[in-house]
């Protein structure tokens, strides 16, 4: 039979919900040592330790701690505390409280904010509809101070898809970013992403590259946009659009390669994804000629697009094979899952235009970025940034962590500005 080992002799008991406790705030100058000398202090007391959490901004330090509380040892306990405070020269404020606070309801998210700027107004926003929801917000930290201000924010107490439809309102109204995500282990489990490659991980649209050399561009550029909105069938638009290219040289093509410009960040998403082990694919409405270039330049793992027609060195007007629809990105998407052996609860599809909606839908998490109206609709996060890397944060991968990787690998990062 399993025995279970017996508390230490002598050993306060841990506090059960509702028994005494004793919160300890310490706010000050930060410095190497506080906890080691608080924690040391408090060691000849019968307490045990119940939580901690310290915060540090811009050099000033707020550390909670929260202890077991006897009757008998609590005078004793705050004269130790008062004392170490003021031998660190520290402000202090001991409360007297019930049980340990820590547990939090069932529905628990995670709510990423982005902001450039982030400004008070918006935040004060964004945290009055949580609590509107009946949300309660646990815990705040900042997760990247440049580009852009990225604010995670973990709160309780409120269905997360009721935060996300009413978050998202209040984002647009305020002209910033959110992202909301049921908390749990889900979150960290993401294994695949996909992307969209016009207009999501390359800032052009390579058709509009190619139609400009045939003098063409404008018109369709026109038929593009009607696409990306869902107001015309991509398929039927696609061969529009390639018939006006017949003819083109196709050196074009080459030219294009050259053209064509990443989305900024571009490249800091991939090298950080690839870090921490993640599969990444390109699926596109493009064509191979120009993505499959883009793949093996970011070491992108698995890609799909169209093959423009070319005979006799020029493009007939015509795509080869079956046109990769917003159907075809869809079943893309679960194509690269299943062949690397990842549920599709684990995938990321990120994407701007109508032809993405379905892979969005079908995705553990679906970003729309730089999106139209109807891809932010069915999003479950929208990023309006220009930044492609800023997708880290909703993974919870802060600034620094990249840069610190960054460093390690001998690559130099930017400079940030001084806020």
């Amino acid at each position: 039979m399993d025995e279970l080992a017996d508390p230490a002799a002598g050993a306060a008991p841990a506090a059960s919900h509702g028994a005494p406790t004793l919160l300890v705030t310490l706010t000050g100058k930060d410095r190497p040592g506080v906890t080691s000398t608080l924690m040391s202090a408090l060691a000849v007391h019968d307490v045990q330790v119940l939580d901690v959490e310290q915060i540090v901004i811009r050099g000033r330090l707020v550390l909670g701690v929260l202890l077991t509380r006897d009757e008998s040892t609590q005078k004793a306990v705050k004269s130790t505390v008062r004392a170490v405070a003021a031998r660190l020269d520290m402000d202090v404020d001991v409360e007297n409280k019930r049980g340990d606070a820590r547990s939090r309801p069932s529905d628990r998210a995670h709510i990423t904010v982005l902001g450039h700027p982030l400004r008070p107004d918006a935040l004060a926003a964004m945290t009055q509809r949580i609590a509107a929801c009946g949300g309660n917000i646990d815990r705040i930290v900042r997760i990247a101070r440049y580009p852009v201000t990225a604010i995670e924010l973990q709160a309780s107490g409120a269905d997360p898809a009721v935060l996300r439809a009413s978050l998202s309102v209040e984002a647009a109204h305020q002209g910033i970013d959110v992202a909301v995500q049921p908390a749990g282990l889900a979150r960290r489990a993401k294994r695949l992403v996909v992307m969209d490659v016009d207009s999501t991980l390359i800032q052009d649209e390579v058709i509009e590259l190619l139609a400009a050399h045939a003098g063409v561009r404008d018109e369709v550029a026109a038929i593009t946009e009607l696409a990306m909105r869902g107001e015309i069938d991509f398929v039927t638009s696609l061969r529009e659009r390639v018939s006006m290219l017949e003819g083109l040289d196709s050196s074009a093509l080459d030219k294009v390669r050259e053209e064509v410009r990443l989305t900024p960040g571009a490249r800091t998403l991939c090298r950080t994804l690839h870090r921490l082990g993640y599969r990444i694919a390109i699926v596109s409405g493009g064509f191979s000629q120009v993505t499959d270039a883009l793949a093996a330049e970011l070491e992108i793992d698995d890609s799909h697009a169209n093959e423009l027609e070319i005979i006799d060195g020029r493009l007939t007007g015509r795509v080869l094979g079956e046109i990769v629809d917003r159907a075809g990105k869809a079943s893309a998407l679960e194509r690269f899952a299943a062949t690397a052996g990842i549920p599709l609860s684990q995938t990321v599809a990120i994407g701007d235009g109508a032809n993405d909606l379905d892979m969005i839908e079908r995705a553990g998490l679906g970003i729309a970025f730089n999106a139209k109206p109807v891809v932010r609709a069915a999003a479950d996060a929208a990023i309006n940034v220009p930044y492609l890397d800023a997708i880290l944060y909703l993974l919870g991968i802060t600034r620094e962590e990249v840069e610190a990787a960054d460093a390690e690998a001998g690559l130099q990062t930017p400079a940030p500005p001084i806020p």
